[in-house]
């Protein structure tokens, strides 16, 4: 989770591809870097389940993951969120509204570290998903984004990550980052953003390095960022000083809620059981 709020902040300036696609783009953490919706929401989803409770059912789940997700969405409304999710935010009537976009990755983090078992980490993602990105892309992104960072906080290797993730939901994890990045753009769906920020995080020999790989492929940067370093966290964990400047950049009740979930949760910010 804070990794995912990390790569959410240091992406931020670059997003829209407003940056050389480099990975040597000067500190991570600069006075342009602060958080965007892909924070609020990891906070949302965090704070809706620490409620929902380990052993929540899943109408529970959806219930206060909804509720959380329009308190924190409605308490930090120009935190740079979609025109569809603004919509849902704003109305009584909780459907979903068929989205592919990468929201529900950006947001799920928390849900690796959360369960016991990676069949449980998949079924709960599928619910933080489908909440309001119910179409089976949307689903897929968050479920993978899910067990990548489960699979690493359990010691798995980046192979077994890759094998896994490529044959469980078919992302193709082949490409390198100097094959994607000359015609990579600016795209918000799950299919075009979560394979890349996984490809990220394989690449990269450490968790700045992982962050430096993520940026340096532009586009949708905050949310591929936030992915990447989402599991990045998990393999390596975050060093201290970029959790002191992480905390230092989100409001009080966020540091709150993500205090909370340290405590709360079994797991911890331990990077491997």
């Amino acid at each position: 989770m804070m990794g995912a709020i990390l790569g959410d902040i240091v992406g931020s300036p670059y997003e829209f591809d407003m940056g050389e696609k480099i990975k040597d783009f000067g500190p991570l953490f600069t006075d342009d870097t602060e958080y965007t919706d892909d924070s609020v929401m990891t906070i949302a989803v965090a704070d809706g389940l620490m409620k929902a409770g380990l052993n929540g059912d899943d109408e529970t789940i959806r219930r206060e993951v909804i509720k959380a997700m329009k308190v924190w969405g409605n308490k930090y409304p120009d935190a740079g969120y979609g025109l569809r999710f603004i919509s849902w935010l704003s109305l009584d009537d909780e459907r979903p509204y068929g989205s592919w976009g990468n929201g529900s990755a950006m947001r799920v983090s928390c849900v690796g570290w959360f369960y016991d078992t990676i069949e449980r980490t998949k079924e709960v993602a599928k619910l933080t998903a489908e909440v309001t990105h119910n179409h089976p892309e949307g689903i897929k992104g968050a479920q993978a984004t899910a067990s990548a960072i489960f699979l690493a906080r359990t010691g798995k290797s980046k192979d077994e990550i890759r094998e896994y993730i490529a044959g469980e939901f078919g992302y193709d994890l082949t490409r390198t980052l100097d094959e994607i990045r000359p015609s990579y753009r600016h795209v918000e769906s799950c299919q075009e953003t979560v394979p890349e920020a996984i490809t990220a995080f394989l690449e990269g020999t450490d968790f700045e390095d992982v962050v430096r790989c993520a940026v340096s492929l532009g586009g949708d940067c905050d949310t591929l960022t936030c992915i990447a370093a989402g599991i990045a966290e998990a393999f390596y964990g975050v060093p201290q000083n970029y959790k002191a400047e992480v905390l230092a950049r989100i409001e009080p009740d966020m540091r709150l809620v993500y205090e909370q979930f340290t405590k709360f949760n079994s797991v911890g910010e331990i990077p491997h059981l």
